[in-house]
């Protein structure tokens, strides 16, 4: 069993579900953890990461998720994207939860928050009594970094938090770190380097790592390919592909 820990699809013609259903099918992979896209256009990625250009979209399509995982159940499992910002937040999460959504996937380059905001809170705390993780890339920002992640997830022990790409840029050690020392804290493999991930199964262990594609920014069969050249045990290596995200998202 191979799970695709982390996809983003959208109506957009390079991001849509139809699409990352055969991207899946080519390659072997038999499930996907879907979120909703089309907030950014990943095809300008390094524009908004440099700041040259902002969202068009900030509200993000949960429709579309969840459309997807009715039509294609066996396959596909949803998280919710919600907006901090947004004064009912916590309802909304929890609407769909009770929808069906097994998780929750927060966007810093989107909707420009901090970690440390009162609505951040509740949605951990929301979370920790769903039993459901928290999804989340960090940015290069005071308020959404990896040490703000940490100290978010040192808060809400009872919390799971997953750091998108292995944390921020090729080699964060302070994630790297933290999925040592806490039993709630994993890292997603995502357009990480292979090198940090190798590191990440060395020293944080093969039970804290998630394979995950960044579909459509990236290949599902490009991100595969670097946890089967980790060269692991057929145990190891199904904790990383399959075995965590079914433990995260509370699936049989």
């Amino acid at each position: 069993m191979i799970i695709d820990g982390h996809a983003h699809i959208s109506d957009s013609t390079y991001g849509n579900v139809a699409n990352y259903l055969e991207q899946l099918a080519s390659c072997g992979i038999n499930k996907g953890v879907v979120v909703p896209g089309g907030m950014l256009d990943v095809r300008r990625m390094t524009d908004y990461i440099i700041g040259k250009a902002k969202p068009a979209d900030r509200i993000p399509n949960n429709t579309v998720v969840w459309e997807s995982v009715e039509k294609n159940p066996v396959i596909l499992h949803g998280l919710a994207c919600v907006d901090p910002h947004q004064t009912d937040c916590a309802e909304t999460l929890e609407k769909c939860f009770k929808q069906g959504f097994r998780g929750l996937k927060l966007s810093p380059m989107s909707h420009e928050f901090s970690f440390a905001s009162r609505s951040i809170a509740a949605l951990s705390a929301l979370c920790g009594e769903y039993g459901f993780p928290i999804y989340t890339h960090v940015v290069y920002s005071p308020g959404a970094s990896s040490a703000r992640l940490i100290a978010l997830a040192r808060q809400f022990p009872k919390t799971n938090f997953v750091a998108g790409h292995m944390g921020f840029g090729p080699a964060d050690v302070d994630a790297l770190e933290a999925a040592v020392e806490l039993d709630n804290f994993f890292l997603e493999s995502s357009t990480g380097s292979f090198l940090h991930i190798q590191e990440a199964v060395r020293k944080a262990g093969p039970g804290k790592l998630i394979f995950g594609s960044e579909y459509p920014l990236s290949h599902p069969a490009v991100e595969l390919q670097k946890i089967l050249l980790l060269k692991l045990s057929s145990t190891e290596q199904d904790k990383i592909l399959s075995e965590n995200i079914k433990m995260l998202l509370r699936l049989s």
